[in-house]
Formats: structure tokens, sequence, C-alpha cells
């Protein structure tokens, strides 16, 4: 048998999108566009670069054909290894293990009116995105010993033919053989004549309280999607066993800035009508624009600085530098140097502390704004505009089995101090 041919395509803003295979979507039409899934901790691309189905962000588009799949009947069986939903690979099933020699059966059936998009850490053909763990800062060389995130992760059904096109999350996701198996140790419960479960360490999700897009935002709570879509506070801890208490004001369909967390990596949730309130990276190369066009000026070599308009793989003779405790921007010179520590007097206040490259942060799907780039985040100098650091500074993303931490979502380097962001100040527009 033929495999199909596989496409890539450009879209408008220079980004490619998801590799799909032919026949899943009419080439000659462009296709509607449901969001976009992008991975905290990456500043527009992936270090070894985006290939095939391991890229920095995934968008959501209307395939050619239905593929999603609704809850069609269960029952209980003996073996469920050898039941025929199991063995059956056109059948789309969940398995719930109650004891060794029970567990109950959930099939599945076609649904016309959905497109399914399968998340996780596998690179087997049933996950359109492949998400690895995310390791803060530099990335270039770290590696993962041993993963947390969930080889079939969650799956994501998007709504076909409402024209709002709601997306609905859902922890675990179907394996080659449109399985799910969850074990006899997974918490799993009984409601009547309905069956759920979570997996292992859980899909949390967080809705923004306000929109996302507008400067006005707030963070929600955390909260954890079972198997079949419900909503429930967060465990003790991760992986306990006895599931959070049901949450009935709050659902599991996405909203604008939805965070989504696999314990290993966080994912946001960017809608189509979101994006389209959104800063391009066009608007944000102009804002960088803006500022080199005043010539900001190094006070002690007295040097132009120049911001690059894109991420920059090495530093460059203008590179500007950012005074962390003050705010203060300037070049690379020697002047005061503190011989104690790596810390550095800035000749402009004085004022003793840590000094880092300044760099833009170039996903734009992060930003809530579009005003100028005038903060950065502490202490990895990321800039972006002062309602967009305000508000991840005040987003606590998980953080092992029962923490959490304020991270920048452009390079997921936690933030120190408090607030945890600062001011920018440039020698500027001397002429």
């Amino acid at each position: 048998m033929l495999q199909p041919i596989k496409r890539r395509r450009i879209s408008t803003d220079g980004t490619e999108s998801p590799i799909i295979a032919e026949g899943d979507a009419d080439t000659d039409k462009p296709r509607v566009k449901y969001g976009e899934l992008v991975i905290l901790g990456y500043n527009g691309f992936l270090p070894q670069g985006d290939r095939g189905r391991r890229r920095s962000k995934f968008v959501l588009c209307k395939r050619g054909d239905a593929n999603g799949v609704k809850r069609s009947k269960h029952y209980i069986v003996q073996s469920p290894q050898t039941s025929q939903a199991i063995l059956d690979a056109k059948q789309h099933s969940i398995s719930y293990t109650l004891s060794r020699n029970q567990a109950v059966i959930v099939e599945y059936k076609e649904d016309p009116d959905t497109d399914m998009f399968q998340v996780g850490r596998s690179s087997e053909s049933p996950i359109d995105f492949v998400v690895m763990d995310t390791l803060p800062g530099d990335k270039k060389d770290a590696k993962v010993l041993q993963s947390t995130i969930s080889r079939f992760a969650c799956r994501i059904l998007v709504d076909r033919t409402d024209p709002t096109h709601k997306a609905r999350i859902y922890a675990a996701g179907f394996d080659s053989s449109r399985n799910i198996f969850l074990g006899e140790k997974a918490t799993k419960w009984q409601d009547n004549v309905e069956i759920d479960g979570l997996t292992t360490n859980g899909v949390l999700i967080m809705h923004p309280k306000g929109q996302f897009c507008g400067g006005a935002a707030e963070c929600g709570l955390w909260r954890e999607t079972s198997v079949g879509g419900d909503v429930f506070s967060l465990r003790e801890c991760r992986s306990a066993q006895q599931k959070g208490q049901p949450v009935y004001d709050e659902t599991n369909i996405l909203q604008d800035g939805t965070l989504i967390d696999l314990c290993g990596a966080t994912l946001l949730w960017r809608s189509a009508e979101g994006l389209r309130h959104s800063p391009t990276k066009k608007d944000l190369e102009k804002l960088v624009d803006e500022i080199n066009a005043g010539r900001p000026q190094c006070p002690v070599g007295l040097n132009t600085l120049v911001i690059p308009r894109k991420v920059s793989l090495g530093e460059h003779v203008n590179q500007p530098y950012v005074y962390l405790n003050c705010g203060h921007v300037q070049g690379q010179h020697g002047w005061g140097q503190d011989k104690a520590s790596n810390a550095r007097r800035c000749p402009m206040c004085l004022e003793l502390g840590p000094v880092v490259t300044l760099c833009m942060g170039v996903e734009n799907a992060f930003y809530v704004d579009s005003g100028p780039p005038t903060y950065c985040f502490n202490p990895c100098g990321h800039m972006a505009t002062e309602k967009t650091v305000k508000y991840w500074a005040n987003v606590d993303i998980p953080h092992g089995t029962n923490g959490f931490q304020a991270v920048c979502p452009f390079c997921a380097t936690p933030l120190q101090g408090s607030p945890g962001y600062i001011k920018l100040i440039f020698q500027d527009n001397l002429d």
C-alpha cells in the first residue's frame, strides 16, 4: 500500500504550519484555523529546529475529513486483553481495569462533527504534536534522563460545525491500536453507569480570568481534567490515588489563554480569534525598530546599542545589557566589576547587582497586548510589553509533584526576586 505524501504549508506570517497528509485537506483551499498550541519555554523555535511533529508550536486546522470520536457503549469483560474491542484495530476504546479478572470497556464511535488532535511524548503516528520535557534556560545541550510526560498524554476534540469551534481537552490519547488502557492502579471511579479516571501524572488546565489578550486577564485556578473530560480540583500531589473534588462551574472547553500542563511541559492554547487581536511577529519587529531608531547609547562606551529584531545565536558588538536591580540598559564594558561577586555597579545610579544580555521575546503568542517592549524578566533578560511581563510574573506554573513557580514564558527560567521583572531605562533620543 502506498504511503500518503506529506506536505508542509507556510502560513501568512511566515511560520510553517503542521505537516498534514495529502487527502487530509484540500491543498487548493485555505483551511479553517482553530488555534495554536504553544510550548512555554521556547522563543519561537526549538533549539534543534522545528521538524515534522516536533516543534515549538502546533497549528490546529480543520481536517478534510472528520476523525473525531464520541462515547458509544460500555460493558464489563473478564479478560480485557482478548476482548473484541481491544483486538479490533479499527475500534476506538478505553479499558478501565477494575481487577485482574474484570474491566470495563467503553467503546467510541466515529463523530462526523469533530476533529481530534493528540498530544504526547510518543513519536507514533496517532500523535499529532510530539512534546518533550522542557528544561529552563539554554537548551542547546540539555538532556532529560527520564521523562514524566505520558507517551499519549491528551487529546483535543474540536467542533467542526459550531462557528466558535469549541475545543475540548481530555486526559490520555489513543495509541496505535486505537486503545487507551487505565491499569488496575490508576485512579478511577464509577458513578451510576458512567466510569471515568485520571492518568498517572494527570493533565492540568488553567483558564485565565478575563480576556487573555487585552491586558486585563488574571491567573485562574489550576484544575485537572479526566479521561472523560470532567473537571476536578487538584489532587494532594500529582500522582495521588484519591481524585480531587468535582468542579461543576468550570469545563474542559479551552479558552484563549488556557494553560495545559503535562507534567514536564506546559502548553498555551491560543484560539484563532484571540490571535487576531494579538501582535504579529512583524508587529514585534517594528517595536524593536522604533527603540533602535532612538539610537540608545551606552553611557560608558558611548557606542550606539542595537537590539536584534530576531533571536540571535550569538552576541554582537553593540549588544545591549541590562542591570537587573535598576533597569539601566548599557553596552558591554569593564566598569564597576565587583571582585567578590559577578555583580557590577551601575555607572548611572551606582546600584550593585547582576547584569544580563537583553533580548527580545519574539514568540507573539505569549503577548497579552501590543504595547512597546519596555520591561524584561529577571533573571533572563527577555523583553516584552509591560502588561505581558506583569501577567506572566503572576502565573504559577506547576513544578515537580506539588510545587508551583512563575517562569519566563520565552525560556522557562524561574523568575527571581519580587516582582520578578524590571522596567528598562534607555539612554536614547539624545540628538
